[in-house]
């Protein structure tokens, strides 16, 4: 070899840590809230740190606290991005046209949300399952807020205007259940997605039929469903 003067340095590679990319604040902000769903998403809050975060995101533990204050702050952060995304996704369309019944209107309304937890797995699960079992301050007004709006969004499909105490008892109970059975098919996938759609509007007719025994209010609605899900 040369004794001359060695050549210019090559720039590091392999294990070398890559030079952290310039982002925007609402870039870099939606980048670590997605890491924080990811990590939510799967395990409890308690059970996930900001080096954890950090990690994910493939950032500092000094960034994360430089855009949020602490981790209470980015899980709020997080859950509320994975409420406005539901809520964005179950926004109704009339993009192929008003539907009048409501049977159709209700599968409707689950095929979009189970398009969201389906491309949005992360994000369902943290909302759905993060956080301590006692959902206070902000964590319980997210949560509570959705399922809140998602009461409100069930009514208007079934085109019902003010619902007494049964049907708002089987309206919420039913929401509860949607809820569980789109985790449970999420978590195994063992039993077809359109097959669990199909047995959430079925349990409607259900527990439509036993709150109708409780209050003769509910009877219209439920005529007005068995007649439209008849076989």
């Amino acid at each position: 070899m040369s004794s001359g003067a060695s050549p210019p340095e090559a720039p590091p590679s392999g294990g070398a840590r890559p030079a952290r990319r310039r982002l925007s604040v609402d870039r870099r902000r939606e980048e670590l809230v997605a890491a924080a769903l990811e990590l939510f998403g799967g395990r409890d809050a308690e059970d996930v740190s900001i080096d954890d975060v950090a990690s994910v995101a493939g950032t500092s533990r000094a960034l994360v606290y430089h855009y949020f204050g602490g981790k209470q702050e980015l899980y709020v952060a997080a859950l509320r991005s994975a409420a406005d995304q539901l809520e964005a996704r179950l926004r109704p369309s009339e993009a192929g046209g008003p539907v009048d019944r409501p049977v159709e209107r209700l599968g409707m309304g689950l095929r979009r949300y189970f398009d969201f937890v389906e491309e949005r797995a992360a994000g369902f699960a943290a909302l759905v399952r993060g956080g301590p079992a006692n959902r206070s301050g902000e964590v319980g007004e997210i949560v509570d807020g959705v399922r809140h709006r998602l009461l409100g969004l069930v009514m208007r499909l079934l085109r019902v205007e003010e619902a007494g105490p049964v049907l708002r008892v089987t309206l919420r109970s039913w929401i509860a259940s949607v809820e569980t059975a789109a985790l449970d098919w999420l978590e195994r996938r063992d039993v077809d997605r359109r097959v669990v759609e199909r047995m959430l509007v079925d349990q409607m007719v259900a527990t439509l039929g036993v709150a109708a025994r409780h209050d003769p209010r509910v009877v219209p609605l439920l005529e007005n469903l068995v007649s439209e899900h008849a076989p």
